[in-house]
């Protein structure tokens, strides 16, 4: 009897020691670092918005995780974690003695470990700091470094690591993701059986996500609502109501990214910025876009660029050709707040899925006849007058290009000459040979040097300069020609507004604007181009209901089709071409071709936002004549022809 109650209590006493004796062994063999939860900084993804604060898109790198202070998680949802995960939260050490002696009756039992009877900071240390796999050695390092964690962190903390590491299934890491992602709502917004449904998801993400398997999601946020009930954490109604409950919930894409050229050029901004962690920092970045005008610049585009592909069609071409033509046809769309500079759509292919690259910012190309404006400006800021007449006719010029005589011969697009035309109906109907004669009346040298007021870089140093063969992206342009809708301040694009990084603003934009030429020198070009719009080469821009202003563009071989407008409130600039710089059919001009995806686009504007401003104000000291039965607008700079002709009476200074 005596050997046998040595025995049992030699039994008892290893019983008791040996835990002890292992615990000191694996403390002593193992280094137990919990700096990645007392420093937790998980990696955060970063939203895009638009101009109105709707999102646009989430960027990340292998996480997809939005961060929410534990103040930010409701009571509510804490309460139902606990209810089904670790009901003796608050009273534990990082253990739950209990649940592990009955975890080890039923793994000895089932002779094998079958339940793991972890505590919530046991999950945390499982997720973050260790392996998940079902060995003793883990098991006892998961003991000990939960232990650590409990005496290092307070328990307010280690919840609000739990609720920002666990995962919650459908690749949301973190309970504000999950609640973005499956309901569309902020935390504070959530119900009870959406909370329910959250904090059942970590148990078996893959089983009880709602957007594959509904029903079994409901029942397991049934059970944590009943198990509320039962602590007595909530009262009958309660529990009955979410009971009821059928959350609707939403199945999006983890970037949910609606506009692919604005995300990829901010990205590449991002790193001029000195931001190189833009994937995982968590950056909330407020863009100039007005989504509504995105998605209508796309549909826009790709409208055009499906007429331009039914003309081909009725070229009676073979269907290689036709396809090898389709594959190479591109465009481009680029519109901005006229005052701000703020950049509304940005959009650089016909079809980003195909074709990513952004041809918007990134592609240059020459804008022809687009470019002849800037010319026109300079003329009227020295004095000229949609009045002032201009000859028409051929020459030719003769210069020396590599030590060698050549002679250039110019030709206007209609293959004639008009003779003597005024400068309005020159611009109007985009003469060359007027426009190249106009720029020998004014002088290379001085055209070249009023043209720096612009800030236009790389400009030829020669008469080609009158046919638009410098290079220029669409942004490029639309840049210069707020010199004209934005009354002769020429404003620099914004992409971006602001951009936080928790509650700290680390970048914000700043206007950058140049003087071009007084209010009235601008509205006299706007008149021009409104007739080009109302009568000439950009009639198939027109809109009705609303004044518009622009020029076609169209370089030689239709290589390249350009429009570039504005209304009283929004500029845009359109491109079109062959993506290996091959000429388009012949009948794809800049009128034909860009034109109508103008117009669409401005169509769709006054439809969603028939408020806009539909008319140009009239600056102070525009005097509007009436010669020869059309009108004409005068400044004190650009001053009525002294030449005799037919003046109305009714002359009036419009203010």
């Amino acid at each position: 009897m005596k050997i046998i109650k040595k025995i049992f209590f030699t039994v008892v006493l290893l019983g008791l020691l040996i835990p002890f004796l292992m615990m000191g062994y694996f403390l002593s063999e193992y280094r137990y670092d919990i700096s990645s939860l007392t420093d937790y900084k998980p990696p955060v993804t970063t939203r895009f918005y638009d101009k109105n604060g709707e999102k646009i898109a989430n960027i990340f790198d292998k996480e997809h995780r939005y961060y929410a202070s534990f103040n930010e998680i409701p009571p509510r949802a804490i309460e139902a974690l606990l209810a089904i995960e670790d009901t003796t939260f608050f009273e534990h050490t990082g253990i739950n003695v209990d649940a592990i002696f009955r975890a080890i009756i039923k793994d000895v039992q089932a002779g094998k470990m079958v339940e793991g009877a972890s505590t919530i900071t046991q999950q945390l240390v499982k997720n973050r700091l260790l392996s998940r796999e079902k060995k003793l050695e883990r098991k006892m390092q998961e003991v000990i470094y939960s232990m650590i964690v409990e005496a290092a962190l307070s328990k307010e903390e280690i919840l609000e690591r739990y609720l920002n590491e666990i995962y919650f299934g459908h690749g949301y890491y973190g309970i504000k993701t999950a609640a973005d992602g499956y309901f569309h709502k902020k935390l504070s917004e959530l119900t009870l059986k959406e909370m329910a449904i959250l904090v059942g998801l970590p148990k078996a993400p893959s089983t009880y996500t709602p957007t594959k398997n509904y029903e079994i999601s409901m029942g397991r946020a049934n059970r944590v609502v009943s198990r509320m009930y039962s602590l007595g954490w909530i009262d009958e109604e309660t529990h009955n109501k979410a009971l009821q409950e059928k959350p609707k919930v939403f199945d999006d894409t983890l970037t949910q990214n609606s506009a692919p050229f604005v995300v990829d050029e901010i990205l590449r901004k991002a790193e001029e910025l000195g931001i190189h962690d833009i994937k995982t920092g968590g950056y909330e970045i407020y863009t100039t876009i007005d989504i509504k005008l995105q998605e209508a610049a796309e549909s826009s585009l790709k409208k055009a660029y499906d007429m331009s592909i039914e003309r081909m069609k009725g070229y009676k071409i073979d269907a290689a050709t036709l396809e090898a033509k389709t594959k190479l046809l591109n465009g481009a769309l680029v519109s901005l707040d006229s005052k701000t500079g703020d950049i509304l759509a940005l959009v650089g292919s016909v079809d980003y899925k195909k074709n990513s690259y952004n041809r918007a910012t990134q592609g240059r190309r020459q804008p022809g006849s687009a470019f002849k404006p800037f010319i026109y400006q300079v003329a009227i800021d020295l004095g000229y007058s949609g009045a002032t007449e201009l000859v028409d006719i051929a020459k030719t010029y003769t210069y020396e290009r590599d030590g060698e005589e050549v002679k250039w011969q110019p030709k206007n697009y209609e293959d004639n000459y008009e003779g003597i035309l005024t400068l309005r109906e020159a611009l109007i109907h985009s003469r060359n040979l007027a426009t190249i004669n106009l720029v020998s009346d004014i002088g290379l040298s001085q055209l070249l040097k009023e043209f720096k007021k612009f800030g236009i870089a790389n400009v030829p140093e020669d008469l080609s300069i009158a046919l638009g063969t410098i290079s220029l992206s669409p942004l490029d342009l639309a840049k210069y020609y707020t010199s004209f809708a934005n009354s002769g301040i020429q404003i620099e694009p914004n992409l971006i507004r602001y951009i936080e990084k928790g509650s700290a603003k680390i970048y914000e934009k700043k206007e950058k604007t140049r003087f071009i030429t007084e209010k009235t020198q601008a509205y006299i070009m706007t008149t021009i181009l409104k007739d080009v719009v109302e009568r000439g080469t950009g009639k198939q821009a027109k809109v009705e209901g609303i004044e518009l202003a622009g020029k076609t563009g169209t370089t030689n071989n239709n290589i390249d089709a350009w429009f570039a407008g504005y209304s009283p409130t929004i500029q845009t600039v359109v491109w079109f071409g062959n993506d290996d710089n091959t000429p388009m059919y012949s009948i794809e001009t800049g009128g034909r071709v860009a034109g109508p995806a103008f117009a669409l686009y401005y169509q769709h504007i006054l439809k969603l936002y028939p408020q806009i401003q539909r008319k140009f104000d009239v600056p102070e000291g525009v005097r509007e004549v009436t010669i020869n039965g059309k009108k004409e607008y005068f400044s004190n700079t650009s001053k009525p022809p002294r030449a005799e002709a037919e003046v109305t009476a009714g002359d009036k200074l419009l203010f």
